[in-house]
């Protein structure tokens, strides 16, 4: 049987995970700063959505007792690991923030000094996770909410709890500062408006703000036992974007990451990512930072990261698209009925997808990305049903489970190449029909499909057609030439242009010449698109259709 304080944690997350899921598409809708990405409700939702899978890792474990510095530093790098976005990153910081003082003071109950302590240190790690700190956003509430309770505690007749004290009472205590807490959170979420004017200019309030709210009030509810009913914090209501009304990143990428290593320093990663972009955040420790970036250049961005550790979760995603799709969806058209998650490795590969509108799950140099890493790829995916390309055979197993998993319809396209996989996406998707629609359509689209491509042997060939490091080409799965790599391209692409119309060549970062450079025309006429893919391993992939 799991620990009663972790299901008792548990059951007080899980609420507040209910009550924000609840709200998480009307947050995204007022997502205008610093970008009007539409992202914010699926950040937040994803961070305590991460907190609950950590608690649920808690709750099968075999300890008989779990003691609360475990609890909370469990929670804390759980919100760290599921941070996508500002607002997922500032919301793991509030978490952390709190965790750091309930983990340090060990035999005091958590009481009301102690949630007093623990909100003051959330807005400062808050506050010291944005690089350009602004009034009228989530930093704001959350400094606001720390000084009403505050003040609140300074009235009880005491600070601290009798180490006796019976839970329901504890629970009615911290219920109490948490109605303290939301009261004067909503008066500050109204006042956001007239210090940010962008929140003005389009007649919202902050989206991570609210945000924060919901959470609170859903905690309110764990903790009273009142799951179900109306959340006391009032709903809002967005309008689509126009023109000048909205702030708007330079740059088009939304990228994060996590880097593990060794003496790890935020304040040495951060400056490097300022020649890159902006809306910079990077958090943690000396053994794990979480890293957010806009920017025109994933792969910089990456490779600046990979100097200071090992790169683990990198993703980026389109905000022009998001932005766009926001935008149709409040003005009341047919917005996303089905999102797309792609399995996918290399910088250049990753963005293609992106730029179609799939949130990239980052496959690692053998494309195995986990079941988990799967799973919060759907989670983070707008949509109100999925599919997932793994794009190779060996993933398929992991998507599927992932699918079970997920909270929401979803439909694993079995495709087992990158190239097809992308070739199906633009081919076939249309986020407006329903999953089985855009699954059958893709499933179709990957019939028609073929695909090889071009790498340098591993090892001499025993019949000795060639050597290794020699060039060798594949068609599906029959090699069908070998030698030198602009010859083998060149009959690869020849093989699969015979009834073809396009043919798709994405190029390695290997590559040892560029493919546009050969001067290849198909012989059949058919139109030939080179793309820059940055794979490891496969100098060109290639796909026809």
């Amino acid at each position: 049987m799991s620990d009663p304080s972790v299901e008792r944690f548990h059951r007080v997350v899980r609420v507040a995970y209910e009550h924000l899921r609840e709200r998480q598409q009307e947050i995204n809708d007022l997502n205008v700063f610093p970008v009007p990405d539409g992202d914010t409700g699926d950040n937040m939702a994803g961070t305590i959505r991460a907190v609950l899978n950590g608690l649920d890792g808690l709750r099968s474990n075999s300890l008989a007792a779990v003691d609360r510095n475990y609890i909370v530093q469990t929670v804390a790098h759980s919100a760290l690991m599921g941070a996508r976005g500002n607002s997922g990153v500032i919301l793991s910081q509030i978490v952390r923030g709190a965790a750091e003082v309930l983990s340090t003071r060990r035999g005091e109950l958590i009481g009301p000094a102690l949630v007093r302590d623990a909100l003051a240190r959330a807005s400062e790690e808050a506050q010291n996770a944005v690089g350009d700190p602004r009034e009228g956003t989530m930093l704001t509430v959350i400094r606001e909410i720390h000084a009403a309770v505050a003040t609140k505690v300074s009235e009880h007749e005491r600070s601290a709890l009798a180490p006796d004290v019976a839970e329901p009472e504890q629970d009615a205590m911290l219920a109490e500062l948490m109605v303290t807490a939301i009261a004067a959170g909503q008066e500050a979420l109204e006042r956001t408006p007239e210090q940010l004017d962008v929140l003005a200019e389009a007649g919202v309030v902050d989206a991570g703000a609210y945000g924060l709210l919901v959470i609170l009030a859903g905690l309110v509810a764990g903790l009273t036992g009142q799951e179900a009913g109306d959340s006391p914090v009032p709903h809002q209501t967005a309008s689509p974007a126009h023109g000048a009304v909205y702030i708007d990143s330079r740059f088009r990428y939304c990228t994060s990451c996590i880097v593990t290593g060794q003496e790890l320093d935020p304040r040495a990663v951060a400056p490097r990512l300022e020649e890159l972009g902006d809306s910079i955040a990077v958090v943690g420790d000396a053994t794990m930072l979480k890293v957010h970036v806009h920017t025109d250049a994933p792969s910089q961005a990456r490779a600046v990261c990979a100097e200071h550790g090992d790169v683990h979760q990198f993703e980026f995603t389109d905000m022009r698209r998001q932005i766009a799709e926001r935008d149709v969806r409040l003005a009341g058209g047919a917005g996303i009925r089905t999102g797309v998650v792609a399995v996918a490795c290399g910088d250049g590969i990753a963005g293609l997808f992106a730029g179609e509108g799939a949130r990239v799950v980052d496959g690692g140099p053998t494309l195995n990305p986990s079941i988990n890493e799967i799973l919060e790829g759907i989670r983070a995916t707008h949509g109100e049903e999925v599919i997932v390309l793994p794009n190779s055979s060996n993933v398929i197993l992991a998507a599927e489970e992932a699918a079970q998993l997920a909270d929401r319809p979803v439909r694993v396209v079995a495709s087992t190449s990158q190239q097809a996989g992308l070739a199906a996406l633009v081919g076939a998707h249309d986020p407006g029909a329903t999953v089985d629609e855009n699954a059958s359509r893709m499933e179709a689209e990957l019939e028609a499909i073929s695909d090889g491509l071009v790498a340098a042997a591993d090892r001499d060939d025993p019949d000795g057609r060639y050597l290794r490091g020699d060039a060798v080409g594949f068609v599906g799965r029959e090699l069908v030439a070998w030698g030198p790599p602009d010859r083998t391209l060149r009959a690869v692409i020849g093989t699969l242009a015979r009834d073809a119309e396009v043919v798709t060549v994405l190029e390695g970062a290997e590559a040892p010449t560029r493919a546009g450079e050969l001067g290849l025309e198909p012989e059949n006429g058919a139109e030939l698109e080179i793309h820059d893919g940055g794979q490891p391993t496969y100098w060109w992939l290639v796909a026809a259709q």
